[in-house]
């Protein structure tokens, strides 16, 4: 067996965008409704993908605005960024391009390996940004879109196996079933 790859992922975004339920919901399988402002947690969580096992770090971020200074901490040994909106709000949405912007600033990098989450997907009312508009800003940089329900366990757990895949394609490793096609 190859040995675990370990990887730390960042998990960032505004506040009450469901960055830590869908942490929890990955890791714990479970939906936590509560809110109760998330200093920063890291979890832990074994996962396999395409074969390989990677031992996981997420690193489940304070919720940031367009002011946060952003964190040394959030760039440095870190392999990979999820980056979350709400579907809800369009608050949200404009403070994650602020948030990626500063990221790059941070890492000194074009591109860093991430995918961008619309989260809160079940809200089908109260949703103002298209699953089109957060694909196209996903596009823009180069990351991986999906949008997702932290209610639901498996949009959470593809979620985390996108950003492996991300990390890995980044590192070259990419599986030869798993290269993306683009549409012209």
């Amino acid at each position: 067996m190859p040995q675990p790859k370990y990887r730390k992922i960042a998990v960032i975004g505004y506040r009450s965008v469901g960055k830590s339920s869908l942490t929890i919901q990955f890791v714990e399988g479970q939906f936590v409704d509560s809110y109760d402002p998330t200093i920063e947690n890291t979890f832990n969580k074994m996962v396999s993908v395409n074969g390989q096992d990677f031992n996981l770090q997420l690193v489940d971020t304070a919720g940031q605005d367009e002011y946060s200074i952003f964190p040394q901490s959030h760039s440095m040994d870190i392999h990979g960024y999820v980056l979350v909106y709400a579907v809800t709000s369009m608050k949200s949405f404009e403070v994650v391009q602020v948030l990626h912007d500063k990221l790059l600033d941070m890492v000194g990098k074009i591109q860093v390996p991430t995918v961008l989450v619309g989260n809160k997907k079940d809200l089908h009312m109260e949703r103002v940004i298209k699953p089109e508009e957060g694909k196209k800003l996903a596009d823009s940089w180069g990351a991986a879109f999906m949008e997702s329900s932290a209610k639901e366990n498996e949009t959470a757990v593809e979620l985390f196996k996108r950003i492996i895949l991300e990390m890995e394609r980044a590192d070259g490793n990419v599986p030869s079933e798993d290269k993306k096609c683009a549409v012209m």
